[in-house]
């Protein structure tokens, strides 16, 4: 046994290497390593056989496939119901391996080996090792996160190619967000396993089903929104969305981020008028936000506002202006009127959507969440009129070269933003500054 183990281990270091790696890969190879790793009855035996089995699978997509023909993906998923993080593991990870490129047929694997039943299980107990008063309040053993990580990678391939199992792993969503309520996050926040749990939780169907109230009554109630505490899933969600902002580095965000920000939008469609007005206050700017230019100050409103023109996130500023523009009924008139012409024009433009025809009356209004209602703004910047003055300086000289390098790009493209729409006829300074040659380039 404890040579096999030995051969077994110099096999998996060879298999790391495709160029030495042929006969593995070969129906002979996957074989031998499926007996070991599925039939033996040593565990340790079993474990090693499995490992070099996943390194073939991820490096040679067509032996996946000789591992489904030679029947071994209906006991792998029979593994899969033992109570062990090693197992979990790797079963996992050669499961979603086999997501790819092969003819497995998931839904057998469902209907008859109970694949969903397993995947759900695994999940509640690590939820259940998470919760309040749980052994784990510092970070989890490493193998933990990894087994749980591979188990929701394969729960998220399985509900995105196959969106009618999605039905199937309905049970898994209040472990899903007890996990997301619960685990402890790194900083910055957006790693695994945290990403991996967002990720699996945004295929679930999160309509909810109908319940009793307590008054008797039948309502729909979506598990983002708890009934001891509906404001408490949403406000975990902002939370680590702030933090991300915060922590990650610009260029970061435009794949980590994306998930987290589509389940918060998804939230607020899913949300009763209470929540909705409550997450319209969380994001979107207040009027002490309208005592400067709007996007200028520190609180998430303003940072959400910078990130939706930011060039270097094409994919994540677009989920950003969605989701404002959601979080203003989907109205032009009250999206100009809570974020200003000049962040929302680009937006409304590159969806063909009417500009609100007149600036002025638009900006007269106020935001329906907040007590600026009637309080005139800048229809440009959403800065209050009453808090416009003209300063000497304007914070320039606090700034670095590569601050007011991003600023100046940043200005320029809201000005062509704004010019672009054609209800008004401004000049962009930026522009202007390059062509009376006051532009100074830096040096590399």
């Amino acid at each position: 046994m404890l040579e096999q183990e030995a051969l077994l281990g110099r096999t998996k270091a060879l298999g790391r290497d495709p160029n030495n790696a042929a006969p593995i890969f070969a129906s002979r190879g996957i074989g031998i390593l499926s007996k070991y790793g599925l039939d033996s009855a040593s565990s340790t035996t079993s474990q090693e056989a499995l490992r070099c089995l996943a390194n073939a699978f991820l490096l040679n997509e067509p032996s996946r496939q000789v591992f489904v023909d030679l029947g071994y993906a209906t006991k792998a998923v029979d593994r899969l119901k033992n109570d062990n993080v090693d197992d979990e593991f790797l079963i996992s990870r050669i499961l979603f391996l086999m997501t790819y490129n092969t003819q497995l047929d998931f839904q057998t694997l469902v209907d008859n080996h109970q694949l969903a039943d397993s995947i759900i299980q695994h999940i509640s107990r690590h939820a259940k090792s998470f919760a309040k008063g749980s052994q784990f309040k510092a970070p989890a053993p490493p193998m933990q996160d990894a087994a749980m990580t591979e188990t929701l990678k394969l729960l998220f391939n399985i509900t995105y190619y196959l969106p009618d199992l999605i039905d199937t792993f309905t049970p898994a969503i209040d472990p899903l967000i007890s996990l997301v309520m619960h685990h402890p996050l790194a900083t910055p926040p957006l790693q695994a396993p945290i990403t991996y749990i967002l990720n699996a939780l945004m295929n679930m169907n999160l309509q909810g089903a109908e319940k009793k109230t307590p008054m008797g009554r039948e309502a729909r109630t979506s598990p983002l929104f708890p009934y001891a505490n509906p404001e408490s899933v949403v406000d975990r969600l902002i939370s680590i969305f702030d933090s991300a902002i915060k922590n990650h580095p610009e260029p970061e965000l435009d794949q980590a981020a994306v998930p987290l920000c589509t389940l918060i939008r998804r939230a607020y469609e899913l949300a009763n008028p209470q929540m909705q007005s409550w997450m319209r206050w969380i994001l979107l700017p207040r009027e002490k936000d309208r005592d400067k230019p709007l996007g200028q100050g520190e609180m998430l409103s303003s940072r959400l506002l910078r990130l939706s023109c930011s060039p270097t996130l094409p994919t994540l500023r677009e989920n950003i202006s969605s989701l404002l523009f959601e979080l203003s009924d989907k109205s032009a008139n009250t999206f100009v009127r809570n974020i200003g012409y000049g962040f929302a024009s680009g937006f409304l433009m590159s969806h063909n959507i009417a500009m609100p025809a007149n600036p002025a009356e638009a900006h007269s209004l106020g935001s329906e969440d907040d007590t600026s209602s009637g309080t005139e703004v800048n229809p440009v910047t959403g800065q209050k009129v009453s808090a416009e003055t003209v300063q000497e300086g304007s914070g320039m000289d606090d700034m670095t070269e590569e601050e007011k390098e991003r600023e100046a790009e940043r200005l320029f493209v809201l000005f062509e933003r704004l010019r672009a729409t054609g209800v008004v006829d401004v000049e962009n300074p930026v522009q202007q500054a390059v062509d009376e040659g006051r532009f100074e380039e830096l040096p590399d």
